[in-house]
């Protein structure tokens, strides 16, 4: 990959992840082949001898279920419904998951002008190859650069940040805001074409106190104003924004 990223880049990430052996070799076979030893070595490996797990094979269940809940709200009921298990069987299944860095969830974002959702949860791959669906592999992708974002300021500047999301009891959601020590600094929703703005960006930026809206996506156009309405621009070019490598 170049020094400067391009769309060619962009879209080697996008189909091979951001691990370096499936993103330098780019090939599909070789990318398929590494994702599914991967897996199998964490779950038949790591999680059998260091979590002392008997379920393998659920877990092996749960891990192929989970790229499809990727982008939407995570129930864990329905996974304990559609595995059999326990409701806290599948919450200490993706506690050690995530302990494992096979995925990691985000929270909700809630303001007092907000009729936001308290208790849902959205779950992420850092492999985001994992996601058999476009938008949802673009939606992933961008996550995982947030998540970077907010460790690499708490790494060098000390600040506490969070990677949230916004989602009100109507439906209406954008999908991540980032806080500065408890404070909303900006948000981001995905898009993988050159749309308009989201209705419902325009809605929770008129009610919470967000400094900054982007919508990113995977065309060249830019327009928009992220201080007084809402930006449309080209993920590349929001990376630079925020200095992402």
């Amino acid at each position: 990959m170049s020094p400067n990223p391009d769309p060619d880049d962009l879209s080697a990430l996008l189909r091979f992840g951001g691990f370096p052996e499936p993103l330098f070799k780019g090939e599909e076979t070789f990318r398929r082949r590494w994702q599914r030893e991967r897996l199998q070595r964490v779950i038949y490996e790591d999680i059998r001898d260091l979590e002392h797990v008997k379920e393998i094979s659920l877990i092996e269940l749960l891990v192929e279920e989970l790229p499809h809940r990727v982008g939407s709200p995570l129930s864990v009921k329905a996974l304990s419904e559609d595995l059999q298990v326990a409701h806290e069987t599948v919450e200490r299944w993706l506690g050690i998951l995530e302990r494992m860095y096979v995925c990691f969830r985000i929270s909700p974002y809630g303001h007092q002008r907000i009729r936001a959702v308290k208790k849902e949860q959205k779950l992420y791959f850092w492999d985001w190859s994992q996601c058999p669906e476009e938008e949802a592999r673009f939606e992933n992708l961008v996550a995982c650069q947030l998540l970077k974002y907010c460790h690499l300021v708490e790494d060098t500047e000390g600040y506490k940040m969070e990677l949230r999301f916004l989602r009100d009891t109507d439906k209406r959601e954008v999908d991540f805001v980032v806080l500065k020590d408890t404070r909303p600094l900006f948000a981001v929703e995905c898009k993988t074409g050159e749309k308009s703005v989201s209705p419902a960006a325009r809605y929770f930026r008129a009610r919470a106190p967000l400094e900054n809206f982007f919508q990113v996506h995977l065309g060249k156009q830019d327009y928009g104003n992220e201080k007084t309405d809402v930006r449309v621009l080209p993920f590349i070019r929001f990376c630079e924004i925020l200095k992402l490598p």
